[in-house]
């Protein structure tokens, strides 16, 4: 812990105020969240903290301040205040951000409260979960800021550490990214491997699944993948009841192509979404071909860490 100095809190462009911010993100299931927070706490604290024992007395109480070491995108917050409530009941965290804002060098992101020993024990857990909360947010919203002035929005994949799902997609959304279905059973999606197994003469099998798929209790939507425009899509856009068109590792050439093709035969909709090698350096270039959706995989899964510290 060291001292630092303070400045006031940035805030996400376009967004006007920390209400705003708060009430523009769907909430985090806590209740699916708190196994895992359980499991890390007894990881780390199953045989307590001797260290802090025989430095700290037990009636010391102290203040604490989390500061954030570089500009993020602010995650995780009522996560570490549950975090903090396993380690002692005592220990209060007055956040002084909300989720879904930005936040500079040295800007305070929330203050502890209570015993100095349990405070001490806490802060790794509590700064594992924020760094890696605040590092996906973070890493979405420079996706989402690069495409600024394109339609296209910028979604997540199933790519998310075990166990982390609920968490991740949270962070997703709390960088200004949307959330694609959260388990399989909540879309279907038929992608070229299921393509393939209906073989070359695939329409009139892949019209049938689809009306299927429209009747499955929990199915919120459907995507067909297709790999190829004028011998897959002509025919794919004649289908009734797709919401999605997945277009996989298409260049920039294919996927104008694509939105000129939807366009001219069914107008905006099903949605055409790009996928497959996209980057911070040609997310720009896919979301100025007109599509809808953008799928991003790093945003989870290459996510770093931010710099985030416990000072006094």
């Amino acid at each position: 812990m060291k001292k630092t100095k303070t400045k006031k809190v940035a805030r996400i462009p376009l967004l006007q105020d920390a209400v705003f911010v708060a009430r523009t993100i769907k909430k985090l299931d806590m209740q699916q969240v708190l196994p895992l927070i359980e499991m890390a706490v007894y990881e780390d604290f199953g045989q307590g903290d001797p260290t802090s024992e025989i430095t700290v007395g037990a009636d010391e109480i102290a203040r604490g301040h989390l500061v954030s070491r570089e500009e993020i995108v602010v995650c995780g917050m009522e996560v570490a205040a549950e975090i903090l409530k396993r380690y002692d009941k005592r220990l209060r965290l007055k956040p002084l951000v909300v989720d879904g804002q930005r936040a500079s060098v040295a800007d305070k992101l929330g203050t502890i409260e209570g015993p100095l020993r349990s405070m001490l024990s806490a802060e790794r857990v509590v700064l594992n979960f924020l760094q890696r909360l605040c590092g996906i947010s973070t890493m979405t919203w420079k996706f989402v800021s690069a495409t600024r002035g394109t339609k296209a929005k910028i979604y997540d994949t199933r790519k998310t550490i075990p166990g982390w799902r609920e968490l991740e997609k949270y962070a997703v959304r709390c960088g200004g990214g949307y959330n694609h279905r959260m388990n399989l059973g909540e879309a279907v999606m038929f992608k070229d491997n299921h393509i393939a197994e209906l073989g070359s003469r695939f329409m009139p099998r892949l019209k049938r699944l689809v009306a299927e798929a429209r009747r499955k209790p929990g199915v919120m939507f459907v995507v067909v993948e297709v790999d190829h425009v004028d011998d897959q899509l002509d025919r794919v856009l004649t289908i009734p009841g797709i919401d999605v068109i997945l277009l996989d590792n298409m260049g920039q050439w294919q996927l104008k192509h694509a939105v000129e093709m939807r366009n001219a035969m069914c107008g905006k909709r099903p949605l055409l979404e790009a996928s497959g090698g996209i980057t911070l350096n040609n997310v720009l270039t896919v979301a100025s071909c007109g599509v809808d959706r953008i799928a991003v995989g790093a945003i989870t899964h290459s996510a770093v860490a931010v710099d985030i510290g416990l000072d006094r």
